[in-house]
């Protein structure tokens, strides 16, 4: 068979080839096909090779004892591992890995039958054996690379639920500060406009921690409804025209089309939306405004905050986005307002952008599928 196996490498590389072609969603790529199944055929060739010449040592140092060693790999398990690996990087599944292993033995009897070349039952021994281990090997390290992505994308998304938790209690502490100050100077009743943004402020915290306790308990809960994007806009007027009037700013809301609706996780939007409040409050020159509104665009909703911060630097617009980093040479916060809010919208099939006016401000905008109004 070894010498069969030689003299046939190429064809049989090049049905192998073929075979993983063939497949839904899968394609042989240049380093699959230089480290996984012409290696593992090579090495096969050579554990014959050894077989052949009574050399049982340097078989088993090649392509290891039946069942496999525990204790070190074989030269055929170190690639084979290594294959596993590069599998895994590049997106494959587990009975991918399995069938490549399965296209070379069915290649190797395809093409043994067209050319009437008969093996001896030792032959066909040693080939399951090789297949075998080599399977065993790729497999394990497939599934140890695997349980690692999934732990790191676990801790990644754990992060981010921390880091939206923590951001969004802080700006809802933040707004009932500012109205308890406000009612203490001013001796306001509690029952007035201030006092109901008090409440909203502590609703909003109940509700955030609510859901987090939820979300530890049951895990990721399902949180889309369709609804109103004139309330939407309208909940967000009412809790950020305090502070744009506490520092001096205009806020401008123009009346929105109340059969305008999207679908989503509405607490999420709205805290996105908020985002995108603050950070305009935050940069907009004094004694100018800052401008939401929303509106249709096609199968789209869009709505715009609308700012005057003077504008941005050549190329600083899509890196606003990327997590802790800050607008401008301002330090508070973390810089994770944009990039929450951006993952927000993207969850629910959204995109949000930014566009720089020169001179002017920016113009963030979050785009929605548009959907029928569930007051229709």
């Amino acid at each position: 068979m070894h010498a069969f196996l030689l003299n046939n490498r190429d064809e049989l590389i090049a049905r192998c080839k073929l075979k993983v072609a063939q497949r839904p969603k899968r394609g042989a790529t240049t380093q699959q096909l230089s480290n996984g199944i012409p290696l593992f055929l090579d090495q096969l060739t050579r554990t014959l090779a050894a077989e052949e010449a009574d050399e049982t040592a340097e078989s088993l140092r090649i392509s290891g004892p039946s069942g496999g060693d525990s204790l070190a790999l074989s030269e055929m398990g170190v690639t084979d591992t290594a294959h596993g690996k590069d599998l895994m990087r590049l997106g494959y599944s587990v009975d991918q890995v399995v069938h490549d292993y399965g296209d070379l033995c069915q290649a190797i009897t395809e093409l043994a039958f067209e050319r009437d070349a008969p093996f001896a039952v030792q032959e066909f021994r040693t080939l399951n054996r090789c297949l075998d281990n080599a399977i065993a090997d790729a497999v394990t390290e497939f599934g140890f690379q695997r349980e690692a992505e999934l732990a790191r994308r676990q801790d990644a998304e754990g992060n981010r639920r921390a880091g939206f938790l923590a951001h969004e209690l802080r700006n809802s502490l933040s707004t009932a500060t500012i109205s308890l100050r406000a009612l203490e100077l001013s001796g306001m009743p509690v029952s007035g406009a201030t006092g109901a943004l008090l409440k909203r402020s502590l609703t909003a915290m109940g509700n955030l921690i609510t859901r987090a306790i939820d979300q530890v308990r049951n895990g990721a809960l399902d949180q889309r409804e369709t609804f109103s994007v004139a309330a939407l806009i309208a909940d967000a007027h009412n809790e950020w025209e305090p502070r744009a009037a506490a520092g001096g700013l205009a806020f401008e809301v123009p009346v929105v089309d109340p059969a305008l609706a999207v679908r989503g996780d509405r607490e999420l939007l709205l805290a996105a939306l908020g985002n995108l409040l603050q950070n305009a409050l935050k940069f907009t020159h004094a004694h100018s405004e800052v401008t939401s509104k929303a509106y249709a665009f096609g199968e789209m909703v869009l709505i715009d905050v609308i700012d005057h911060c003077g504008g941005l630097p050549p190329g600083r617009a899509e890196g606003m986005f990327t997590p802790f980093t800050q607008r401008n040479e301002d330090r508070s916060g973390l810089g994770l307002g944009l990039s929450i809010a951006r993952s927000s919208v993207e969850a629910d099939a959204g995109t949000l952008g930014v566009r720089d006016v020169p001179g002017i401000g920016c113009v963030f905008t979050i785009s929605l599928p548009r959907m029928t109004s569930p007051a229709a």
